[in-house]
């Protein structure tokens, strides 16, 4: 499963980092849609917020369905058809799809059947490692990247060469309440069975017999996310066939700091040494980041649950720093004297 994911870009790198070519063959970056509820953030749970990547055409009807657009949505999708007047009502988990059942639940199979194919983008995603001392070690899993993305982020309109984003298949869906309002846009992530480096990280709750482990189903590549996205071209019988296990992942262990979902700082997709206390260290460049990060969080205005929808007071999550770079994660992973991340090695 996928229960928890980090998304540090701020607004206009995510917007580079998804840069794109359309039918034409023309260089595009996708449009924001509702780029002002963008809250950057390395510890995102179900019922937060988060970007997505759908077509244009989901919004425009004469659009190119080629054409892609952000947007910030909410983790766990409700049905369109769900008539209570308050999601928090619904009764079932549906922050993650299973591809087996994806086109039999009710939840799910209109929604999919209708084209709601989004892409769920992030810097990686956190996985729990069961412990035979009873504890669990976390995980931050993501794509490998290349030296240029642990090196150095480009500025301006140069082509984007900072980090490469997680690119998880998800299904969206738009609910209306049903005395009115605003429209809610909801996601939820596809899982398959774990790919080989995955199942190391399960491998003990898979022992025990608690059941199949999961990942998300990751799209490796634009001509994957193209499929994936234009629903008009590429019919869903033909699309479910990108939804596959893949191996081009690497991972590395963090602190059980990621736990508390309250944790967002860079610690949470910090490399620790098992065997090393787990705690993090307040080194010089630890204090210098916190202190950074929180200044420009208390020097951002927030929203007021007033100024929302009734319903929504229900996802009110702790405000994330709306500052953020794809440096400070660089930074983390790439530059704190720790070798690269490795994939595991049976």
């Amino acid at each position: 499963m996928c229960g928890r994911t980090a998304c540090s870009l701020a607004a206009d790198n995510l917007r580079r980092a998804c840069a794109y070519r359309d039918r034409r063959g023309q260089h595009r970056q996708p449009e924001w849609v509702r780029q002002e509820r963008y809250q950057p953030s390395y510890n995102k749970g179900p019922q937060s917020s988060g970007p997505v990547l759908l077509s244009r055409r989901h919004l425009h009807q004469d659009a190119d369905s080629s054409e892609r657009v952000l947007m910030d949505m909410r983790w766990g999708l409700v049905p369109s058809w769900f008539k209570q007047d308050n999601p928090s009502k619904l009764q079932f988990n549906t922050s993650n799809c299973r591809s087996d059942t994806m086109l039999s639940k009710s939840s799910y199979k209109g929604a999919l059947l209708k084209g709601k194919r989004c892409v769920v983008l992030a810097d990686g995603f956190y996985e729990w490692q069961q412990q035979q001392s009873g504890g669990k070690q976390p995980y931050f899993i993501y794509f490998p990247q290349t030296k240029d993305a642990m090196d150095k982020e480009m500025e301006g309109d140069e082509a984007w060469k900072g980090w490469r984003l997680l690119t998880m298949a998800g299904i969206f869906d738009c609910w209306e309440p049903p005395g009115g309002g605003e429209m809610l846009y909801t996601y939820s992530i596809i899982t398959v069975d774990a790919s080989k480096d995955m199942s190391f990280i399960h491998h003990r709750q898979v022992r025990t017999g608690r059941g199949v482990a999961g990942m998300p189903a990751i799209l490796d590549g634009d001509e994957a996310i193209r499929k994936w996205l234009d629903f008009a071209e590429v019919p869903t019988q033909e699309a479910v066939k990108l939804i596959q296990p893949t191996e081009n992942i690497v991972f590395h262990p963090v602190s059980t700091f990621v736990n508390n979902i309250r944790n967002n700082t860079p610690e949470c997709v910090a490399r620790i040494e098992l065997g090393a206390r787990k705690e993090v260290k307040a080194t010089p460049s630890n204090k210098v980041m916190i202190g950074w990060l929180k200044s420009s969080q208390e020097a951002s205005p927030q929203k007021k649950e007033n100024d929302l929808p009734k319903w929504t007071s229900n996802f009110i999550h702790c405000p994330s720093p709306k500052k953020t770079s794809a440096s400070v994660l660089q930074q983390w992973l790439g530059k704190q004297g720790q070798p690269p991340a490795k994939k595991h090695k049976a």
